[in-house]
């Protein structure tokens, strides 16, 4: 199918990496290729970008939509979270900035074949790597009422969890379940009409958590952030887009710790612990979409961006 993607935060991503010509540059989620298209378009011939993905169609549709660039381009499949595997496989140690876009692309979605839509029938898949062993479909037909309840609640924040994966157990011992289109209607069937008649789709928040438990999204995010730190060179910054509390939760944290690394008692009037940060954050509070992006985009409504920066040879 045709790749359509558009990318979230664009402009405000590709302005704070603080891009330099001959610079190497990672996408660890290089999707449809949209903000690695604005890498490209600022790195000379020297200038070096490593785009990475656990989805191999996505990374096909990259690489055409980013054959014109004249920067050296290298495509590595895999989960962003082994960013060190990569570069060492590389040969590079260090890189000058990273993008890392948390959401699930255009292409996942509007692919029905790949059951991340709740909007349309598809097999119960969510892999983001067709390669992994572990399915939506397992998910949902294998795991036990508890273990559901606390994906469902703890995953996609939905306060009726348990009458959901309730309702999910009944109708598996009748049938497997194995469509988007049947998980959708147990899932309305579950939540009360009342419930039904605000705020989103009934089945979002349930589709969310399915999903980061088949993908491990959370585990891996929360391993990212301080690999991609840790090898960005002095001054590089990683930029880090995020659709959901849970994931904002893990990036801001992490960054936080990262510029305050002390672990003394308030108490101490100075420091003993002689942790030392070795980042400053770019952004206080998140950057968020503009109204105009909203209007055009309406699948931006929730993205927050956050900007580091590598400071390992400077006083903060």
């Amino acid at each position: 199918m045709e790749f359509r993607h558009t990318s979230v935060l664009f402009s405000e991503t590709i302005k704070n990496l603080n891009i330099k010509a001959e610079g190497i540059y990672a996408d660890g989620t290089l999707g449809g290729g949209g903000h690695a298209s604005g890498i490209c378009e600022k790195l000379s011939q020297k200038g070096i970008l490593i785009g990475i993905d656990r989805d191999r169609d996505a990374m096909q549709a990259a690489a055409e939509r980013l054959k014109d660039y004249s920067c050296q381009k290298r495509y590595v499949q895999n989960n962003y979270a082994n960013i060190k595997d990569v570069l060492k496989g590389q040969g590079i140690e260090t890189i000058d900035g990273a993008v890392l876009d948390l959401g699930v692309s255009s292409f996942q979605l509007d692919n029905y074949a790949r059951g991340f839509s709740y909007m349309q029938e598809a097999p119960l898949d969510m892999r983001m790597n067709a390669e992994d062993s572990l399915t939506a479909e397992i998910v949902v037909n294998e795991y036990g009422e508890k273990e559901l309840t606390d994906i469902i609640r703890r995953y996609g924040e939905e306060r009726w969890a348990s009458r959901i994966s309730e309702f999910i157990v009944k109708e598996r011992k009748k049938r497997p379940i194995k469509t988007t289109t049947e998980l959708v209607d147990v899932i309305k069937a579950a939540i009360p009409a009342s419930a039904r008649r605000e705020g989103p789709h009934p089945a979002k928040r349930t589709f969310q958590a399915i999903r980061i438990e088949v993908n491990d999204e959370l585990a891996q995010l929360s391993r990212a952030v301080d690999e991609f730190i840790d090898v960005l060179a002095d001054g590089g910054r990683l930029c880090i887009i995020t659709f959901h509390s849970l994931e904002d939760r893990i990036v801001k944290e992490a960054f936080n710790r990262r510029a305050n690394p002390c672990t003394c008692p308030k108490e101490f009037p100075i420091c003993t612990c002689g942790k030392v940060t070795d980042v400053k954050k770019i952004s206080g509070k998140p950057i968020l979409p503009t109204p105009q992006e909203l209007e055009m985009n309406p699948r931006a409504r929730s993205a927050k961006l956050r900007v580091i920066e590598r400071r390992t040879n400077s006083t903060i």
